[in-house]
Protein backbone atom coordinates (compact mmCIF):
# COMPACT_ATOMS: atom_id res chain seq x y z
CA UNK A 1 0.00 0.00 0.00
CA UNK A 2 2.85 2.39 0.73
CA UNK A 3 4.07 2.22 -2.88
CA UNK A 4 0.69 3.41 -4.22
CA UNK A 5 0.57 7.13 -4.97
CA UNK A 6 -2.49 8.70 -3.33
CA UNK A 7 -3.17 12.45 -3.17
CA UNK A 8 -5.61 13.49 -0.46
CA UNK A 9 -8.19 16.20 -0.87
CA UNK A 10 -7.09 19.84 -0.69
CA UNK A 11 -9.74 22.45 -1.22
CA UNK A 12 -11.73 21.66 -4.38
CA UNK A 13 -8.78 20.35 -6.40
CA UNK A 14 -10.36 16.91 -6.82
CA UNK A 15 -9.78 16.98 -10.62
CA UNK A 16 -6.05 17.43 -10.04
CA UNK A 17 -6.04 14.60 -7.42
CA UNK A 18 -8.03 12.38 -9.80
CA UNK A 19 -5.52 12.81 -12.64
CA UNK A 20 -2.42 12.39 -10.49
CA UNK A 21 -3.84 9.30 -8.74
CA UNK A 22 -4.67 7.86 -12.15
CA UNK A 23 -1.18 8.49 -13.53
CA UNK A 24 0.47 7.64 -10.16
CA UNK A 25 2.53 10.77 -9.83
CA UNK A 26 2.50 14.56 -9.56
CA UNK A 27 1.89 15.13 -13.25
CA UNK A 28 -0.53 18.06 -13.05
CA UNK A 29 -0.75 21.17 -10.91
CA UNK A 30 -3.57 23.72 -10.58
CA UNK A 31 -1.60 26.13 -12.77
CA UNK A 32 -1.33 23.63 -15.64
CA UNK A 33 -4.99 22.71 -15.43
CA UNK A 34 -5.96 26.39 -15.31
CA UNK A 35 -3.93 26.92 -18.49
CA UNK A 36 -5.85 24.12 -20.20
CA UNK A 37 -9.14 25.64 -18.97
CA UNK A 38 -8.23 29.11 -20.34
CA UNK A 39 -7.31 27.54 -23.68
CA UNK A 40 -10.70 25.84 -23.84
CA UNK A 41 -12.44 29.12 -22.95
CA UNK A 42 -10.62 30.87 -25.79
CA UNK A 43 -11.57 28.18 -28.30
CA UNK A 44 -15.23 28.51 -27.29
CA UNK A 45 -15.05 32.32 -27.57
CA UNK A 46 -13.66 32.07 -31.09
CA UNK A 47 -16.48 29.75 -32.14
CA UNK A 48 -19.08 32.13 -30.71
CA UNK A 49 -17.41 35.04 -32.49
CA UNK A 50 -17.94 33.35 -35.84
CA UNK A 51 -21.61 34.30 -35.53
CA UNK A 52 -20.72 37.95 -35.08
CA UNK A 53 -19.11 39.79 -32.27
CA UNK A 54 -22.10 42.13 -32.12
CA UNK A 55 -24.64 39.36 -31.72
CA UNK A 56 -26.63 38.96 -28.53
CA UNK A 57 -25.36 35.42 -28.00
CA UNK A 58 -21.76 36.54 -28.14
CA UNK A 59 -22.31 39.38 -25.64
CA UNK A 60 -24.12 36.97 -23.30
CA UNK A 61 -21.27 34.49 -23.59
CA UNK A 62 -18.71 37.07 -22.59
CA UNK A 63 -20.72 38.04 -19.48
CA UNK A 64 -20.95 34.47 -18.20
CA UNK A 65 -18.20 32.94 -16.03
CA UNK A 66 -16.00 30.17 -17.38
CA UNK A 67 -17.59 26.75 -17.67
CA UNK A 68 -14.26 24.96 -17.47
CA UNK A 69 -13.01 26.21 -14.08
CA UNK A 70 -13.90 28.38 -11.12
CA UNK A 71 -12.12 30.10 -8.27
CA UNK A 72 -12.60 27.10 -5.92
CA UNK A 73 -10.39 24.88 -8.06
CA UNK A 74 -13.07 22.93 -9.91
CA UNK A 75 -12.27 21.80 -13.48
CA UNK A 76 -14.66 20.43 -16.10
CA UNK A 77 -14.61 17.06 -17.85
CA UNK A 78 -13.28 18.88 -20.92
CA UNK A 79 -10.19 19.99 -18.96
CA UNK A 80 -9.62 16.43 -17.69
CA UNK A 81 -10.10 14.94 -21.15
CA UNK A 82 -7.65 17.41 -22.76
CA UNK A 83 -5.12 16.77 -19.99
CA UNK A 84 -5.25 13.01 -20.67
CA UNK A 85 -4.81 13.51 -24.41
CA UNK A 86 -1.27 14.65 -23.65
CA UNK A 87 -0.58 11.04 -22.59
CA UNK A 88 -2.52 9.50 -25.46
CA UNK A 89 -5.47 8.55 -23.23
CA UNK A 90 -9.15 8.80 -24.12
CA UNK A 91 -12.34 8.83 -22.04
CA UNK A 92 -15.44 6.82 -23.05
CA UNK A 93 -18.72 7.06 -21.16
CA UNK A 94 -19.21 3.72 -19.38
CA UNK A 95 -23.00 3.56 -19.72
CA UNK A 96 -23.16 4.88 -23.27
CA UNK A 97 -24.90 2.62 -25.85
CA UNK A 98 -21.69 2.40 -27.90
CA UNK A 99 -19.66 1.03 -25.01
CA UNK A 100 -22.43 -1.22 -23.69
CA UNK A 101 -22.64 -2.91 -27.09
CA UNK A 102 -19.02 -3.98 -26.67
CA UNK A 103 -20.01 -5.97 -23.55
CA UNK A 104 -16.60 -5.64 -21.98
CA UNK A 105 -16.22 -7.03 -18.46
CA UNK A 106 -15.07 -4.18 -16.16
CA UNK A 107 -12.35 -6.46 -14.79
CA UNK A 108 -10.67 -6.45 -18.18
CA UNK A 109 -10.32 -2.64 -18.17
CA UNK A 110 -7.43 -0.75 -16.61
CA UNK A 111 -9.04 2.28 -14.97
CA UNK A 112 -12.19 4.38 -14.51
CA UNK A 113 -12.82 8.05 -13.71
CA UNK A 114 -15.97 8.76 -11.72
CA UNK A 115 -17.75 12.12 -11.37
CA UNK A 116 -20.68 13.29 -9.26
CA UNK A 117 -21.53 16.98 -9.40
CA UNK A 118 -18.17 18.68 -8.72
CA UNK A 119 -16.21 15.70 -7.36
CA UNK A 120 -13.85 13.48 -9.37
CA UNK A 121 -11.97 10.34 -8.36
CA UNK A 122 -10.12 7.40 -9.94
CA UNK A 123 -10.61 3.62 -9.72
CA UNK A 124 -7.53 1.89 -11.11
CA UNK A 125 -6.02 -1.57 -11.47
CA UNK A 126 -2.50 -1.86 -10.08
CA UNK A 127 -0.80 -5.16 -10.71
CA UNK A 128 -3.61 -7.71 -10.45
CA UNK A 129 -5.82 -5.86 -7.96
CA UNK A 130 -8.26 -2.96 -8.11
CA UNK A 131 -8.08 0.11 -5.87
CA UNK A 132 -10.40 3.00 -5.12
CA UNK A 133 -8.11 6.07 -5.14
CA UNK A 134 -10.72 8.58 -4.01
CA UNK A 135 -8.96 11.64 -2.60
CA UNK A 136 -11.61 11.91 0.12
CA UNK A 137 -10.35 8.67 1.68
CA UNK A 138 -7.47 8.48 4.11
CA UNK A 139 -5.77 5.93 1.84
CA UNK A 140 -6.28 3.54 -1.11
CA UNK A 141 -9.22 1.14 -0.74
CA UNK A 142 -8.78 -2.42 -2.03
CA UNK A 143 -11.64 -3.64 -4.28
CA UNK A 144 -11.98 -7.33 -5.09
CA UNK A 145 -12.66 -8.48 -8.65
CA UNK A 146 -16.06 -9.85 -7.66
CA UNK A 147 -17.04 -6.55 -6.00
CA UNK A 148 -15.86 -4.23 -8.81
CA UNK A 149 -18.99 -4.58 -10.99
CA UNK A 150 -21.25 -4.10 -7.95
CA UNK A 151 -19.25 -1.05 -6.88
CA UNK A 152 -19.61 0.60 -10.30
CA UNK A 153 -23.33 -0.24 -10.42
CA UNK A 154 -23.80 1.33 -6.99
CA UNK A 155 -22.06 4.51 -8.13
CA UNK A 156 -24.38 4.71 -11.15
CA UNK A 157 -27.43 4.37 -8.89
CA UNK A 158 -26.10 7.22 -6.75
CA UNK A 159 -25.95 9.46 -9.83
CA UNK A 160 -22.26 9.18 -10.74
CA UNK A 161 -21.05 9.46 -14.32
CA UNK A 162 -18.39 6.81 -15.04
CA UNK A 163 -15.77 7.09 -17.78
CA UNK A 164 -13.54 4.29 -19.03
CA UNK A 165 -9.92 5.33 -19.59
CA UNK A 166 -8.64 3.88 -22.82
CA UNK A 167 -4.94 3.78 -23.75
CA UNK A 168 -1.64 2.83 -22.18
CA UNK A 169 -1.02 4.36 -18.79
CA UNK A 170 2.56 5.40 -17.92
CA UNK A 171 4.62 2.87 -16.01
CA UNK A 172 4.68 3.21 -12.24
CA UNK A 173 6.43 1.55 -9.33
CA UNK A 174 3.19 0.36 -7.66
CA UNK A 175 2.01 -1.46 -10.79
CA UNK A 176 5.34 -3.26 -11.17
CA UNK A 177 5.47 -4.27 -7.51
CA UNK A 178 1.87 -5.48 -7.37
CA UNK A 179 2.43 -7.59 -10.47
CA UNK A 180 4.61 -9.83 -8.26
CA UNK A 181 2.68 -9.77 -4.96
CA UNK A 182 -0.89 -9.39 -3.78
CA UNK A 183 -1.83 -7.18 -0.85
CA UNK A 184 -4.45 -7.66 1.83
CA UNK A 185 -6.33 -4.90 3.61
CA UNK A 186 -7.52 -5.56 7.17
CA UNK A 187 -9.29 -2.23 7.73
CA UNK A 188 -11.14 -0.12 5.21
CA UNK A 189 -9.85 3.48 5.03
CA UNK A 190 -12.18 6.12 6.42
CA UNK A 191 -13.35 9.32 4.85
CA UNK A 192 -11.17 12.25 5.77
CA UNK A 193 -14.13 13.99 7.38
CA UNK A 194 -14.85 10.95 9.55
CA UNK A 195 -11.22 10.75 10.66
CA UNK A 196 -11.12 14.46 11.50
CA UNK A 197 -14.38 14.18 13.42
CA UNK A 198 -13.05 11.18 15.33
CA UNK A 199 -9.79 12.98 16.18
CA UNK A 200 -11.77 16.03 17.31
CA UNK A 201 -13.99 13.86 19.52
CA UNK A 202 -10.94 12.20 21.05
CA UNK A 203 -9.42 15.61 21.80
CA UNK A 204 -12.68 16.75 23.42
CA UNK A 205 -12.87 13.60 25.53
CA UNK A 206 -9.25 14.02 26.59
CA UNK A 207 -9.88 17.64 27.56
CA UNK A 208 -12.98 16.69 29.56
CA UNK A 209 -11.01 13.98 31.36
CA UNK A 210 -8.25 16.43 32.23
CA UNK A 211 -10.84 18.86 33.62
CA UNK A 212 -12.38 16.13 35.76
CA UNK A 213 -8.99 15.10 37.11
CA UNK A 214 -8.12 18.71 37.91
CA UNK A 215 -11.47 19.21 39.64
CA UNK A 216 -11.02 16.09 41.74
CA UNK A 217 -7.46 17.16 42.62
CA UNK A 218 -6.41 13.76 43.92
CA UNK A 219 -9.84 12.70 45.22
CA UNK A 220 -9.36 9.44 43.36
CA UNK A 221 -6.59 8.54 45.78
CA UNK A 222 -8.89 9.38 48.71
CA UNK A 223 -11.51 7.01 47.30
CA UNK A 224 -8.92 4.23 47.08
CA UNK A 225 -7.88 4.85 50.71
CA UNK A 226 -11.50 4.67 51.82
CA UNK A 227 -11.96 1.35 49.99
CA UNK A 228 -8.85 -0.07 51.70
CA UNK A 229 -10.18 1.07 55.11
CA UNK A 230 -13.56 -0.56 54.47
CA UNK A 231 -11.89 -3.86 53.49
CA UNK A 232 -9.74 -3.76 56.66
CA UNK A 233 -12.81 -3.15 58.86
CA UNK A 234 -14.66 -6.03 57.20
CA UNK A 235 -11.75 -8.41 57.83
CA UNK A 236 -11.55 -7.25 61.46
CA UNK A 237 -15.26 -7.91 61.98
CA UNK A 238 -14.86 -11.41 60.52
CA UNK A 239 -12.00 -12.17 62.92
CA UNK A 240 -14.04 -10.93 65.92
CA UNK A 241 -16.99 -13.06 64.86
CA UNK A 242 -14.75 -16.13 64.58
CA UNK A 243 -13.29 -15.47 68.06
CA UNK A 244 -16.81 -15.13 69.51
CA UNK A 245 -17.87 -18.41 67.89
CA UNK A 246 -14.80 -20.19 69.30
CA UNK A 247 -15.51 -18.79 72.79
CA UNK A 248 -19.15 -19.93 72.60
CA UNK A 249 -18.02 -23.37 71.48
CA UNK A 250 -15.61 -23.70 74.43
CA UNK A 251 -18.34 -22.66 76.88
CA UNK A 252 -20.76 -25.20 75.38
CA UNK A 253 -18.18 -27.99 75.70
CA UNK A 254 -17.49 -27.00 79.31
CA UNK A 255 -21.19 -26.98 80.19
CA UNK A 256 -21.63 -30.36 78.49
CA UNK A 257 -18.78 -31.84 80.53
CA UNK A 258 -20.23 -30.38 83.73
CA UNK A 259 -23.62 -31.86 82.86
CA UNK A 260 -22.03 -35.27 82.23
CA UNK A 261 -20.27 -35.15 85.60
CA UNK A 262 -23.54 -34.27 87.39
CA UNK A 263 -25.41 -37.10 85.66
CA UNK A 264 -22.65 -39.57 86.51
CA UNK A 265 -22.63 -38.52 90.18
CA UNK A 266 -26.46 -38.87 90.34
CA UNK A 267 -26.86 -42.18 88.50
CA UNK A 268 -24.07 -44.34 89.95
CA UNK A 269 -24.99 -44.04 93.70
CA UNK A 270 -28.57 -45.11 92.92
CA UNK A 271 -27.38 -48.47 91.60
CA UNK A 272 -24.15 -49.28 93.40
CA UNK A 273 -24.28 -47.05 96.47
CA UNK A 274 -20.66 -45.89 95.94
CA UNK A 275 -18.93 -43.42 93.57
CA UNK A 276 -16.88 -45.37 91.01
CA UNK A 277 -14.34 -43.90 88.72
CA UNK A 278 -13.87 -45.07 85.17
CA UNK A 279 -10.72 -46.99 86.16
CA UNK A 280 -12.65 -48.85 88.91
CA UNK A 281 -15.43 -49.72 86.46
CA UNK A 282 -12.83 -51.11 84.04
CA UNK A 283 -11.29 -53.31 86.77
CA UNK A 284 -14.71 -54.59 87.87
CA UNK A 285 -15.58 -55.53 84.30
CA UNK A 286 -12.28 -57.42 83.90
CA UNK A 287 -12.94 -59.35 87.14
CA UNK A 288 -16.45 -60.17 85.95
CA UNK A 289 -15.20 -61.62 82.66
CA UNK A 290 -12.49 -63.65 84.46
CA UNK A 291 -15.07 -65.25 86.81
CA UNK A 292 -17.28 -66.14 83.85
CA UNK A 293 -14.33 -67.87 82.17
CA UNK A 294 -13.67 -69.86 85.41
CA UNK A 295 -17.30 -71.00 85.53
CA UNK A 296 -17.13 -72.19 81.93
CA UNK A 297 -13.93 -74.16 82.67
CA UNK A 298 -15.55 -75.83 85.75
CA UNK A 299 -18.61 -76.86 83.71
CA UNK A 300 -16.38 -78.39 81.03
CA UNK A 301 -14.45 -80.40 83.73
CA UNK A 302 -17.70 -81.75 85.23
CA UNK A 303 -18.91 -82.88 81.81
CA UNK A 304 -15.61 -84.70 81.19
CA UNK A 305 -15.62 -86.49 84.67
CA UNK A 306 -16.53 -90.31 84.81
CA UNK A 307 -20.19 -91.23 85.60
CA UNK A 308 -21.04 -91.59 89.31
CA UNK A 309 -18.16 -89.39 90.46
CA UNK A 310 -19.43 -86.35 92.25
CA UNK A 311 -17.88 -83.00 91.94
CA UNK A 312 -16.35 -81.35 94.96
CA UNK A 313 -19.01 -79.44 96.89
CA UNK A 314 -16.98 -76.27 96.91
CA UNK A 315 -16.65 -76.33 93.15
CA UNK A 316 -20.39 -76.71 92.46
CA UNK A 317 -22.12 -73.30 92.29
CA UNK A 318 -25.37 -73.14 94.17
CA UNK A 319 -28.08 -70.59 94.44
CA UNK A 320 -28.80 -71.11 98.13
CA UNK A 321 -28.01 -68.38 100.61
CA UNK A 322 -24.48 -68.48 102.03
CA UNK A 323 -23.10 -70.90 99.38
CA UNK A 324 -19.98 -70.05 97.44
CA UNK A 325 -22.03 -69.70 94.25
CA UNK A 326 -24.15 -67.16 96.01
CA UNK A 327 -21.19 -64.74 96.38
CA UNK A 328 -20.24 -65.29 92.75
CA UNK A 329 -23.77 -64.62 91.59
CA UNK A 330 -23.94 -61.60 93.85
CA UNK A 331 -20.70 -60.28 92.40
CA UNK A 332 -21.95 -61.00 88.92
CA UNK A 333 -25.19 -59.13 89.55
CA UNK A 334 -23.25 -56.23 90.94
CA UNK A 335 -21.13 -56.11 87.80
CA UNK A 336 -24.24 -56.23 85.59
CA UNK A 337 -25.80 -53.42 87.61
CA UNK A 338 -22.67 -51.36 87.17
CA UNK A 339 -22.69 -51.92 83.42
CA UNK A 340 -26.33 -50.89 83.22
CA UNK A 341 -25.53 -47.79 85.28
CA UNK A 342 -22.72 -46.83 82.92
CA UNK A 343 -24.98 -47.24 79.88
CA UNK A 344 -27.79 -45.30 81.58
CA UNK A 345 -25.37 -42.49 82.45
CA UNK A 346 -24.24 -42.19 78.83
CA UNK A 347 -27.83 -42.14 77.55
CA UNK A 348 -28.88 -39.51 80.08
CA UNK A 349 -25.93 -37.30 79.10
CA UNK A 350 -26.90 -37.47 75.42
CA UNK A 351 -30.55 -36.68 76.19
CA UNK A 352 -29.56 -33.72 78.38
CA UNK A 353 -27.34 -32.28 75.64
CA UNK A 354 -30.08 -32.65 73.05
CA UNK A 355 -32.62 -30.89 75.30
CA UNK A 356 -30.18 -28.03 75.96
CA UNK A 357 -29.55 -27.55 72.22
CA UNK A 358 -33.30 -27.60 71.52
CA UNK A 359 -33.93 -24.82 74.10
CA UNK A 360 -31.14 -22.69 72.64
Amino acid sequence: MESIFHEKQEGSLCAQHCLNNLLQGEYFSPVELSSIAHQLDEEERMRMAEGGVTSEDYRTFLQQPSGNMDDSGFFSIQVISNALKVWGLELILFNSPEYQRLRIDPINERSFICNYKEHWFTVRKLGKQWFNLNSLLTGPELISDTYLALFLAQLQQEGYSIFVVKGDLPDCEADQLLQMIRVQQMHRPKLIGEELAQLKEQRVQKTDLERVLEANDGSGMVDEDEEDLQRALALSRQEIDMEDEEADLRRAIQLSMQGSSRNASQDIPQTSGTHLTSEELRKRREAYFEKQQQQQQQQQEQQQAPPGQLSHPCERPTTSSGAPGSDLAGDAMSEEDMLRAAVTMSLETVRSDLKTEGKQ
